[in-house]
């Protein structure tokens, strides 16, 4: 590759000679790795001219790297970086300028411990990945998506590429969304109470920013999705944590003088519960007398293989106040980060005016190529496959978990693509965890979706999503010695 002449500048009030100070330059870039082995340099003539220095200072410059063998000449080929150079994985880092500022003291506390998803980058590559939310390749529909995207790129769609739709959406994708998967759940809704994420976390942050300020409360379920934790905790709101039992939410137990509440009524995260409709209707009715509104994140529903899926909390809601929440990430693949969020028009007018001074609006050649995906069948026809291939990989797991003993907390009766699981009390799962990476095993320990204040230690999930039904036996079986 050809370093680009406008990568080198010269700093002013630099010390040395300029012969001195353009070495040090090509070094720092060369360590830093920002030039690598192979890379052409710029010509002497045109870096001469870019820097405003004689073509000599170059020349000397260039001819004292090629000795120390960070840069190689090749004749009339030019000068490349050096094969020999020192490589820029092994170097010693480069002190920056950025040391000297004091950003534990500068940074808000709100954006400091904010947590980062804790699994191996490379997860793909360990041979029994309980890991939940990723895609497998197997079951997804490359051809027909690539086919959509090309259509997308296509010259009848330029504008939807290329336009700055300002604070607007796909109209092909909302009409899609309004007529095929609101219908689902149960949700009749119109254009102008329709917003499209980038994806479930963007609309769960985007509501709970328009919503929740210091001095307000907010209530969560005890465990949930750390996401949401971490959303809620941005706000400055108080936000408190509710236990969960066997069957979800217990709205009789939601403190009082709330603002917001958040719920996953279709799947709870992590212990797939379903809410009863008793319940729904108990915290819809809730809600009107303690004049809050609920974020409802619809987690998992197109997941449901084993029962018909009930109807959202949102389409029982009479009163305005429910905020529904939805992704393709598990449905699609979680790259994609396109999501919906439909509510009450004042409010998605609300959203989608923070949302504008944010990014404006999700990818347009995004939107129509999953438009194009979702209008034309695609979209059914992969749920349909990935709940038909979720269906076999839970009942050989199912199997593997009763022949090892190992203890289910919670699996949920309607589908999902995941077991909540109950090690003995002494365990610590996120010490397991990493022995079970040794073994070539990937789980995912269970204290991060507690309330810090009341974790726990000996709980973790096993997602069937992304590991093919042969590998499971054999991946339970090493989790069982492990415990053993």
């Amino acid at each position: 590759m050809a370093i680009p002449v406008e990568s080198f500048f010269l700093a002013p009030g630099g010390q040395g000679s300029l012969q001195h100070r353009l070495r040090q330059m090509v070094t720092e870039g060369i360590l830093s790795g920002r030039f690598r082995p192979g890379d052409r340099m710029p010509s002497t003539r045109a870096l001469a001219a870019h820097l405003g220095v004689a073509r000599i200072t170059v020349t000397l410059a260039y001819a004292d790297l090629v000795a120390s063998d960070y840069l190689l000449a090749r004749g009339r080929s030019g000068t490349f970086v050096s094969a020999a150079a020192p490589d820029a994985r092994k170097a010693r880092p480069l002190p920056r300028d950025g040391a000297r500022t004091d950003w534990a003291r500068l940074l808000h506390p709100r954006a400091q411990g904010l947590p980062r998803p804790d699994r191996p980058r490379d997860w793909s590559l360990y041979r029994y990945p309980f890991i939940y939310g990723q895609a497998d390749p197997d079951l997804f529909d490359h051809q027909n998506w690539r086919a959509c995207a090309l259509q997308a790129l296509g010259r009848r769609e330029f504008h939807r590429l290329s336009a700055d739709c300002y604070d607007e959406d796909d109209p092909l994708l909302v009409e899609y969304i309004l007529r095929h998967i609101l219908p689902r759940r149960g949700i009749a809704a119109v254009p102008s109470e329709v917003l499209i994420t980038m994806g479930a976390q963007n609309g769960l942050w985007l509501a709970a920013q328009v919503l929740l300020g210091p001095g307000e409360r907010a209530a969560m379920e005890n465990p949930c999705y750390p996401g949401t934790r971490a959303v809620l905790g941005t706000t400055g709101a108080e936000v408190l944590s509710v236990d969960v039992d066997d069957r979800g939410l217990v709205p009789a137990q939601l403190p009082a003088r709330l603002k917001l509440v958040v719920t996953t009524a279709s799947h709870h995260c992590p212990t797939n519960a379903t809410l009863p409709v008793e319940r729904r209707l108990a915290l819809l009715a809730a809600a009107e007398a303690g004049d809050f509104l609920i974020l409802e994140d619809d987690y998992e529903f197109e997941m449901s293989f084993l029962q018909s899926a009930a109807p959202s909390l949102k389409s029982l809601d009479a009163g305005g106040r429910v905020v529904h929440v939805g992704s393709f990430s598990k449905s699609l693949f979680p790259g994609l980060r396109l999501g919906y969020l439909v509510a009450p028009a004042p409010f998605v007018a609300a959203v989608r005016a923070l949302r504008a001074t944010v990014l404006r609006h999700p990818p347009g050649q995004l939107q129509r190529t999953l438009a194009l995906f979702l209008s034309l069948g695609h979209y059914d026809a992969l749920v349909a496959r990935m709940k038909a291939a979720y269906r076999l990989r839970r009942e050989v797991m199912t199997k593997a978990i009763e022949d090892n003993g190992l203890q289910i907390a919670g699996q949920g009766g309607f589908g999902g693509s995941s077991f909540w699981m109950q090690a003995p009390g002494a365990v610590d799962t996120e010490d397991l965890a990493l022995r079970l990476r040794a073994e070539g095993v990937l789980i995912e320990p269970g204290r991060v979706f507690f309330d810090p204040a009341r974790e726990r230690r000996n709980f973790y999930r096993l997602a069937y999503s992304s590991i093919s039904p042969a590998a499971i036996p054999e991946g339970i079986a090493r989790i069982a010695r492990a415990l053993g």
